[in-house]
């Protein structure tokens, strides 16, 4: 495992016309590139997840996993907006010497793409072998590929969606909402907005998992307890757990982002932007993810031609495809070893 800076030598263009002239790219690498640089898995991360795959998704990537370092020359890296290296809103504005706060250019995922684009050609990278993420990362994902900008091999995609949804969308607005409800979230410090953000993430989590997953985890047993529940407990534990590793800006601007995920835009249609994607694609969903709802997956493996689409039955909703990686790890193998038989093959 190795952690690496990229900082683009140009003025970095975002979507909407804004720039970054100093934009820099954290991200970490994992086993060797082959000789004719045909091993390549690149991940793409979720929402507030890091470059070091292996931390945050045991079981699929590690030294003994079914993505090892071993047999793949493994890539991560981390997204603008997130506070784990790469530029971000707590990063310094070179003209004031101050962090750009709320100054700093909104962007889609697209922008995403485009800075893995420029990180791949950095790292001589023109062919990757499997490209896979899961959620706001399947979005990323999906976006590389539908860009035809880069040989893609295998495509897998989890828990995610061509287009973000109204619900999506509603979910983190009413996070944000809970964010700007915090005023300190304008004050320009480093620690703005941290209770609206551990409100936010307790908001989030409702989303992540479902009511199944809560009766089976934080129920209480005592029929006289009127207070302290497990579940409130929860709550503010995932909150306070969030707020000590991220910070309210960099969360404010990638649901953002996320929000505005839409393959369609700038092509002809969402059916015709999966169309262009080539390349053999396993699609998962997760049958309780209410989310990113299985119908969103299996739009997404209707229309790319040599796409099939796998369920994976789980109690834990959306953070199923962080957490049943032996069920992934099984239906990844057999997608890699019997892709002739996945085209076009919805089960």
């Amino acid at each position: 495992m190795s952690k690496h800076i990229y900082q683009h030598p140009e003025p970095f263009v975002f979507e909407n016309g804004k720039e970054l002239v100093d934009l820099q790219i954290s991200y970490e690498v994992f086993g060797e590139l082959n000789a004719d640089r045909s091993n390549v898995i690149w991940v793409c991360h979720a929402l507030t997840a890091n470059a070091n795959v292996f931390d945050w998704w045991p079981g699929l990537f590690g030294a003994n996993d079914f993505f090892n370092p071993d047999d793949y020359y493994i890539v991560c890296a981390n997204v603008i907006g997130s506070p784990y290296g790469s530029s971000n809103p707590l990063s310094l504005h070179p003209a004031t010497g101050q962090p750009y706060y709320l100054s700093f250019p909104e962007f889609t995922v697209k922008d995403l793409v485009h800075a893995h684009q420029l990180l791949a050609g950095h790292l001589g990278i023109d062919q990757i072998d499997i490209l896979i993420g899961g959620s706001l990362g399947g979005q990323q994902a999906l976006e590389w590929a539908a860009s035809n900008t880069i040989t893609i091999n295998h495509l897998i995609v989890v828990g995610t969606n061509a287009v973000h949804s109204p619900w999506g969308i509603a979910f983190n607005e009413s996070q944000r909402l809970a964010i700007t409800a915090d005023r300190t979230f304008y004050a320009n410090h480093p620690e703005g907005g941290l209770k609206g953000l551990k409100v936010a993430r307790s908001i989030a989590l409702l989303s992540y998992r479902n009511y199944i997953t809560y009766a089976h985890t934080q129920g209480d047993t005592d029929d006289d307890k009127v207070n302290n529940y497990k579940a409130a407990s929860y709550q503010n534990y995932q909150g306070e757990k969030l707020v000590r590793r991220y910070n309210a800006y960099s969360y404010f601007y990638l649901t953002k982002a996320m929000d505005s995920h839409n393959l369609a835009r700038g092509r002809e249609s969402l059916e015709a932007a999966l169309a262009g994607i080539s390349c053999p694609t396993l699609v998962l969903g997760v049958n309780t993810d209410v989310l990113f709802p299985p119908n969103e997956q299996q739009f997404i493996a209707q229309h790319i031609p040599n796409a099939s689409y796998q369920e994976i039955d789980s109690t834990y909703g959306h953070d199923g495809f962080l957490i049943e990686t032996k069920k992934l790890t099984t239906i990844i193998h057999h997608f890699l070893e019997n892709k002739k038989e996945y085209i076009n093959e919805l089960v």
